[in-house]
């Protein structure tokens, strides 16, 4: 049997979202437009609720079924090296309030906000279908009403711009994965499908697609492996096996395949940006902003270490009575919350005396990549209106004072908690 032949290395993963639209309603999938480079070690996965029947008068001591009560979808999206259309993504459907203009003849500046109360009567944020192929010829799934729970954005001293989200999702999945019963005489030589192909364009290829056949055997019923050597490229296949007995008896063979792709799991190209990095960062702390620009204000430069920005969804997904099938129905932020840290010399006692008076600051934070025309650069831009320093804690780094600076980041009545510009030459995110 070929499965030695099958590519399993984590190399050849790929993960494609539908970055730029939204899914029009919870659990009614989006096409997928955009391939993204996550992180090598990112998998997307099921978990199922399943139930034994321990409590139930069985007559036995121990369980003797199991209840299927679906699941949920989770995992994390990681970009160790960050690009502006990573912040895009990301933060249009953690925020999900999203406003695009043109920034040159090519490109485009999204503004990225706060949504305000729900988006319709099953969620609070915008949701995204995302599929994964794992290895390179393993199976391809697609999780249907993904939500980003948790985003972390670092500028790490020494390193590359930082962005990973938290997702979860409704538990509605399906893959491209198929398990076919062909009646066929145990003595036969080859067996045909019933309608469909089996992906691949070579010989090779669609022969490691077929991943296993069994077969019933018609003396003892007990299901045995069957060595098969070619698969035809026609839509049914004929799949050539080794007659696995003698006899002339009906019975049941497994085969177990990777269908001829279409729709779904044919993934979108990739868009391809220069990644940002640390030393693109540019830090303001206080003075003003004016709705397109910081006014004032203190410039860190040399006395900055690293900072990071955590923003919190509390995204609750549940199935409730009407859901109507094996996954929940219902997504809704249980309170929004965000934090602001600063790894900084302690060069002056500043901060230390913000802290003491207990007042508020605007922290505005700002990356520029390459131009991509004359004028316009990829950008990454964040404002937070209104911030409050919570703790300030002294400690001894490498021999040098440091301060561990914690903001609070509080909701201004005019800005609101943090504005969000990207950009870059997507048209949009999570378009509705």
């Amino acid at each position: 049997m070929p499965w030695s032949m099958r590519n399993f290395l984590a190399t050849h993963n790929l993960l494609a979202v539908s970055a730029q639209q939204r899914e029009a309603a919870l659990n009614s999938a989006q096409t997928l437009d955009t391939t993204l480079l996550v992180d090598l070690t990112n998998v997307l996965n099921y978990h199922p609720t399943r139930q034994g029947n321990l409590e139930e008068a069985t007559g036995k001591e121990e369980p003797d079924r199991i209840y299927d009560l679906g699941g949920l979808t989770r995992g994390n999206l990681d970009f160790s090296r960050a690009q502006p259309q990573h912040f895009a993504f990301l933060l249009a459907y953690a925020l999900g309030q999203v406003n695009t203009s043109a920034a040159g003849s090519t490109g485009y500046r999204h503004t990225i906000t706060p949504i305000a109360g729900n988006l319709d009567v099953a969620r609070s944020n915008p949701s995204f279908t995302a599929a994964q192929r794992l290895g390179q010829q393993v199976m391809k799934r697609r999780l249907v009403s993904c939500f980003v729970n948790q985003v972390k954005v670092q500028f790490p001293k020494d390193g590359w711009a930082k962005i990973s989200g938290v997702i979860k999702g409704t538990g509605k999945i399906d893959d491209n994965t198929c398990c076919e019963t062909v009646p066929a005489a145990y003595n036969d030589s080859s067996l045909t499908l019933a309608s469909h192909g089996v992906e691949g364009s070579s010989a090779a290829e669609r022969l490691s697609n077929v991943q296993a056949i069994k077969v019933q055997n018609p003396g003892t019923s007990a299901w045995e492996d069957v060595a098969y050597t070619a698969v035809s490229g026609d839509s049914p296949a004929v799949i050539t096996i080794t007659p696995p007995g003698g006899s002339g008896d009906i019975t049941s063979y497994k085969v177990y395949y990777l269908p001829t792709e279409s729709g779904w799991t044919e993934f979108p190209a990739r868009v391809s940006e220069p990644p940002l990095r640390s030393t693109q960062l540019r830090v303001n702390l206080g003075g003003k902003w004016t709705g397109s620009a910081i006014q004032g204000g203190h410039v860190l430069a040399t006395e900055l270490r690293d900072l990071s920005w955590t923003l919190h969804n509390q995204l609750s997904i549940e199935s409730t009575p009407g859901g109507g099938g094996l996954y929940a129905n219902r997504a809704f932020r249980r309170g929004r919350s965000q934090e602001l840290v600063f790894d900084r010399d302690f060069r002056d006692f500043l901060m230390n005396q913000h802290l003491r008076d207990n007042d508020t600051l605007v922290v505005h934070l700002k990356a520029e990549g390459p131009e991509y025309e004359a004028g316009y650069r990829y950008m990454v831009e964040i404002v937070f209106p209104k911030v409050g320093i919570i703790s300030a804690p002294t400690r001894v780094t490498e021999r040098r004072l440091t301060e561990s600076i914690e903001f609070s980041v509080l909701q201004d009545d005019d800005l609101g908690s943090v504005l969000v510009y990207v950009q870059n030459q997507v048209p949009g995110y999570a378009l509705g």
